[in-house]
């Protein structure tokens, strides 16, 4: 692992130091890019305006006619963290405008992905006069056609890459559509359709809607804007970290909805202390296990309930089926192991795996795990129905997923049967039978695509830190701040003696370190080997509490002897 420093341009530094930043913020904001302190405004009035986005107008239109002939109405929600928070701000939304509204949300072992004709089958059964689809829809050609044969309206809201045709609905609303000159292309499917429900509410003063009922206040809404834009590794542009920013501002003035109330306590963690870390590593997951092991109808129901008790009760179970499927993806990590180890050293640039008993809902973690292992992108499968496999893909910087399955659909055009995502996460859809054809030609897409250096094992730090920055009040100002994909959290680099190791639960290495005169906590989690005497590391700085007292620890990534 080649541990290399961001480049950061000192005029920038300098110019952020001038506008009252702190010293190391600067310095950390320098080197992702910021030049001005505006670009750190995360005032609600720095937001893109919904106008941007192409079809919002329209969406509103439809919306707010739906409502006016309080027509019924049914949300079509994915089966993620980005899909659940999505379908809550609808229908939280719509039931505050005064709608009527449910959602479906897909089984994904029976009914698979997006607006199949399955599911408007089953939508049908429901009798909407609207079908809104929440971070899925763009790829949905035959479903919109099923439902337009049932005469039913769609509203498209998606974030995803389109395919070559787009589904023939009544309404898109997706910033990467064709002509959409929306500037945050990165914006998760749960902004969008929080945007929706902010052209919906404007449209709606226009016709003077509230001048007999109440105008819902759509910032409540934020803590699950936030909430979903963390969860999908989107890219945190300008635009997704005043999302965020918002919404956990929100979470630490204590004001959020019940449910993700519910699911802090579920992870125990403090929302008075919410950071991207809470959200991505603590919420996140539990709202996600029921989408992986079952349907995500128990995390919508979470989210969308005001009362406190069902809440925990539902946060409670969510926890439970994360602790299962913590427990499945050991096993198929185990498995996922030894077929590295079959390898030996000849890993393609793009490894497929797969093993006939591994779980469809936990093989995108796995993919995960091992793509930080092996520095490639990775696409895991299981099995599914008809002789079929699935498999749920994680990438790499450098290298475009989406790109690669679309590259290797046109080079062989049986091969693929139907894959979708985005530039680092993506799933595909293939015949077992087919497996090895596509794992021969997925490494060689990869290798036709992948960035120059894309696939070298490399770490980027911001190098090392001043004895005095070495500090919990350092650590403190960092974890108040917004990162996430593309503003990557701040992860530091130098040499230290080894004082003394000890592993916890065979799992983890706990260790003193030493730099200087200066003694420091650190732990590395889910690795066993023990550490070199002396050795160079790369390191974020963390608060540990325990017992009520704070202090300084670091989390180790990497280290190699020095």
């Amino acid at each position: 692992m080649q541990l290399t420093q961001r480049p950061c341009p000192a005029k920038s530094v300098s110019r952020l130091n001038d506008a009252g930043l702190p010293p190391l913020l600067a310095r950390l904001y320098s080197a992702r890019g910021v030049e001005r302190k505006e670009e750190l405004d995360y005032a609600l009035s720095a937001l893109l305006p919904p106008e941007g986005l192409r079809g919002i107008q329209e969406a509103a239109v439809l919306l707010a006619d739906t409502l006016a002939a309080q027509a019924p109405m049914l949300i079509v929600a994915d089966y993620d963290c980005d899909g659940a928070t999505a379908c809550a701000v609808g229908i939280r939304a719509l039931r505050a405008f005064g709608g009527t509204v449910d959602y479906l949300v897909p089984n994904r072992f029976k009914f698979g992905y997006g607006l199949t004709p399955a599911i408007v089958a089953l939508a049908a059964e429901r009798k909407p006069a609207l079908l809104i689809t929440v971070d899925n829809g763009i790829a949905s050609v035959e479903g919109v056609a099923a439902a337009r044969a049932a005469g039913i309206t769609t509203l498209i809201t998606d974030h995803h890459l389109p395919g070559d045709t787009l589904p023939d609905a009544d309404v898109i609303v997706n910033p990467n559509q064709p002509g959409c000159s929306f500037a945050s292309k990165h914006i998760a499917g749960v902004g969008v359709m929080f945007y929706t429900m902010l052209a919906l509410r404007a449209e709606l003063r226009k016709r003077d809607w509230f001048a007999s009922r109440p105008e819902p206040k759509l910032a409540d809404l934020l803590d699950l804007v936030a909430l979903g834009t963390v969860a999908d590794v989107v890219k945190l542009d300008q635009n997704n970290r005043i999302l965020v920013h918002q919404g956990l501002a929100r979470m630490r003035a204590g004001k959020m909805q019940p449910g993700v109330r519910a699911l802090f306590a579920a992870a125990s963690r403090d929302p008075m202390k919410a950071s991207t870390f809470d959200l991505g590593f603590g919420l996140g997951p539990r709202l996600n296990a029921a989408g992986r092991l079952a349907d995500m109808s128990l995390g919508i129901e979470c989210l969308i309930t005001d009362e406190a008790t069902r809440a925990l009760n539902l946060a409670r179970e969510l926890d439970r089926m994360n602790q299962e499927r913590r427990s499945i993806e050991e096993d198929m990590q185990a498995t996922a192991a030894l077929m590295l180890e079959s390898l030996g050293d000849n890993t393609a640039n793009g490894v497929a795996l797969f093993d006939p008993d591994w779980h469809q809902g936990v093989v995108g973690i796995v993919a995960g795990r091992v793509k930080e292992r092996l520095h490639r992108p990775v696409i895991a499968f299981a099995r599914s129905d008809n002789g079929q496999i699935k498999g749920s893909g994680r990438s790499v910087a450098g290298v475009h997923l989406r790109d690669v399955l679309d590259l290797l659909s046109k080079r062989v055009p049986d091969l693929i049967l139907t894959f979708g995502g985005h530039s680092m996460a993506a799933g595909v859809l293939i015949r077992e039978a087919d497996f090895e054809r596509f794992a021969a030609g997925f490494d060689a897409a990869v290798q036709a695509l992948a960035d120059e250096g894309a696939l070298n094992p490399s770490l980027e730090t911001d190098g090392s830190l001043a004895a005095h920055e070495m500090s919990l009040e350092a650590a403190q100002l960092i974890e108040r701040e917004i990162w996430g994909q593309g503003f990557p959290a701040p992860l530091f680099a130098d040499t230290f003696e080894v004082e003394s190791q000890r592993l916890l639960k065979d799992a983890h290495v706990k260790l003193t370190l030493k730099r200087g005169s200066e003694r420091y906590e650190a732990i590395r989690f889910r690795h066993a080997d023990p550490a070199p005497d002396t050795l160079r590391a790369a390191f974020r700085l963390a608060s540990n509490e325990y017992k009520g007292v704070a202090s300084l620890q670091l989390l180790i990534e990497h280290w190699e002897a020095a």
